[in-house]
């Protein structure tokens, strides 16, 4: 199996490093990642400036593609240029930060997940929460698992996957317990629409966004709900944006000039 891994947090993230090891487990892994970190970008490619790449070494041992561009970019000319082949699957991640909730349209690492099904390849985004601490060892040898049930029971070549591992359950695999994995949407709810002002030393107003407020509990489970109960979540994503039952009934309202 030929892997193609990419993240939104730069090349040298401990995150993108600790899963390439995992990862090869399952086959030869190519590394095309940001040059430098590109977190919030969203799907955003690079088409008005030439991309340019740079091959990495650590040592002898050739690790990987340093790109100047967004994580979209990365999958993009890794499918279609620095591969030098066919891929069997795409990899982003581990983004130090949960995509979870509306923050799955702004990321990066799901951006890049979502490019590879593009080519309709299977694609997986990880994410492990933000924490002074984090265990990326343990999410990357969680992932792994995942990865390799995923690849076991999926049925279309193309399904899109978000994975988010929170903190409580790496402490409970380094304990030698086996943390609960949920199956959920992604949360729609709005938050984090919070800024702090201030002005600069010239007095000019300057705002820095916060992630407040949270989130407000929902009667249905989500990523966002699960992941504060301690759960692995998997969320099956899809990029047609098309709202198709609304579409159907469009047919007949007679649109017209």
């Amino acid at each position: 199996m030929r892997i193609l891994l990419a993240n939104d947090d730069g090349i040298y993230a401990p995150g993108l490093r600790t899963l390439r090891g995992a990862l090869k487990e399952l086959g030869d892994v190519l590394l095309v990642a940001p040059a430098t970190e590109q977190s919030g970008v969203g799907h955003s490619i690079t088409y008005l400036t030439p991309l340019t790449c740079k091959e990495i070494f650590e040592g002898d041992q050739f690790l990987g593609w340093a790109v100047d561009g967004a994580p979209a970019d990365c999958v993009k000319l890794g499918v279609s240029e620095l591969a030098n082949g066919p891929v069997d699957l795409i990899i982003s991640g581990i983004n130090s930060g949960l995509n979870a909730g509306i923050n799955v349209l702004y990321s990066g690492t799901v951006a890049a997940a979502i490019e590879g099904a593009f080519f309709r390849i299977p694609s997986i985004a990880i994410s492990l929460e933000e924490d002074p601490h984090a265990d990326f060892q343990s999410a990357a040898e969680l992932s792994l698992i995942l990865i390799k049930q995923i690849l076991r029971n999926q049925l279309e070549q193309q399904n899109l996957f978000n994975i988010n591992i929170p903190t409580a359950a790496t402490q409970q695999f380094r304990k030698g317990l086996t943390p609960e994995v949920r199956c959920v949407p992604m949360g729609v709810e709005r938050y984090g629409d919070h800024y702090i002002k201030r002005k600069d030393p010239k007095g000019r107003n300057y705002y820095w966004s916060t992630n407040d407020p949270p989130p407000k509990p929902t009667d249905n489970d989500t990523d966002l709900t699960s992941l504060s109960k301690g759960f692995v979540t998997v969320t099956p994503l899809q990029f047609d944006m098309t709202k198709h039952p609304l579409l159907e009934n469009m047919q007949n309202w007679n649109l017209n000039l």
